[in-house]
């Protein structure tokens, strides 16, 4: 398929710029691939479309303060850093993204916090973006991330144009995250609050957890209209033992598995047995799903409304069928449901 296919006029008053007051409380359109039926509901109404011993598989990576901003030293020139990932723990070495990306060169020193509490050195240049930097800091690992959570600030994306408050430190997490290491959220699990994971799981309903890590790739513009010739960025995932048991017992008794978003589904779609059975593996994986695409493990989906032409729309039409998902759409549009991190849900049955 042609990326030019995945294009449609989105209203921008759509994109939610806040969350809902309560995470359940999100409107969930429901998509029936068998039927083609769309419901309108809301998203504690998950409960009516899953029974005892059916598993919803999560990802538990932690989003952390990803975007800071520093000055170059001499000019005073306000930069923006986005810390991507550490590439070297003892020597506090970071691959980035600054911006404005023309006024940072190797040798450069950018110093963050009103009174220079962190300076980091320019040591190397990986895209025209991209720039390799080591933090000159010589206290032990903990205090360096207290450094880090106290200059950084919640990577909202840029579509939502406010700058983040204290809500945001709460609210751009699912409830479940615990390792640390995204630069997005996994947007799909917002609309769990603790209470509503109770109620499933006095339901029967069981929680299996993995971890991978979404990085701005996730979100890079596709750039090439045959969608076979698109590279995702490699991100690190990593699926364990306890959480393959969960999900395969699930299957050999024929019960439902739902996968919480996009990034756990890829995760999902890299570690699979011949028998479509969940393996144990971690490592990087740089999977990009479009259709035509048969799916392994999971059989429905939760998911947010995504913006045009995005791998995350492209891999809801690989699930649910193509016209189907442009169908959903124009009525997501035409019912006023919210778009993109802090939007709506889908879920796809």
């Amino acid at each position: 398929m042609k990326l030019s296919q995945f294009r449609f006029d989105l209203p921008l008053n759509l994109i939610a710029q806040n969350p809902t007051k309560r995470r359940e409380d999100s409107r969930m359109m429901v998509v029936h691939r068998q039927t083609g039926q769309l419901e309108n509901k809301h998203f504690k109404d998950i409960l009516d479309y899953f029974d005892d011993k059916d598993v919803f598989v999560v990802n538990n990576t932690k989003v952390f303060p990803a975007r800071m901003y520093g000055r170059k030293e001499k000019t005073g020139a306000r930069i923006e850093v986005f810390l991507l990932r550490e590439l070297n723990k003892p020597n506090r070495l970071w691959d980035v993204i600054v911006d404005p990306a023309r006024k940072i060169r190797v040798g450069n020193k950018l110093y963050f916090g009103e009174n220079d509490e962190l300076v980091a050195e320019v040591i190397d240049n990986t895209t025209s973006r991209g720039r390799t930097i080591r933090f000159l800091w010589e206290g032990d690992d903990a205090s360096f991330r207290n450094m880090l959570e106290f200059l950084g600030e919640t990577p909202l994306p840029k579509y939502i144009k406010r700058k983040p408050d204290e809500e945001d430190k709460e609210r751009y997490q699912t409830v479940y995250a615990k390792n640390e290491g995204a630069v997005a959220a996994p947007t799909a699990g917002f609309h769990f609050s603790r209470e509503l994971i109770k109620r499933c799981e006095i339901k029967g309903i069981r929680f299996a957890e993995l971890t991978l890590h979404t990085g701005l790739g996730t979100f890079r513009p596709i750039e090439v209209e045959d969608l076979s010739k698109h590279k995702m960025d490699a991100e690190y995932y990593r699926i364990d033992e306890e959480c393959c048991q969960i999900v395969n017992k699930a299957k050999e008794t024929s019960h439902r598995i739902c996968s919480i978003g996009t990034t756990t589904m890829r995760a999902m779609e890299t570690s699979f047995t011949a028998q479509k059975l969940l393996k144990p593996s971690e490592g990087w994986t740089n999977i990009f799903i479009h259709p035509p695409y048969n799916f392994n493990v999971a059989d429905s989906l939760v998911t947010n409304f995504h913006l045009p032409k995005t791998s995350l729309l492209i891999m809801a039409c690989a699930f649910a069928g193509y016209d189907l998902i442009i169908e959903a759409y124009k009525k997501a549009i035409k019912d006023k449901y919210r778009f993109f991190s802090y939007g709506d849900a889908m879920l796809i049955i």
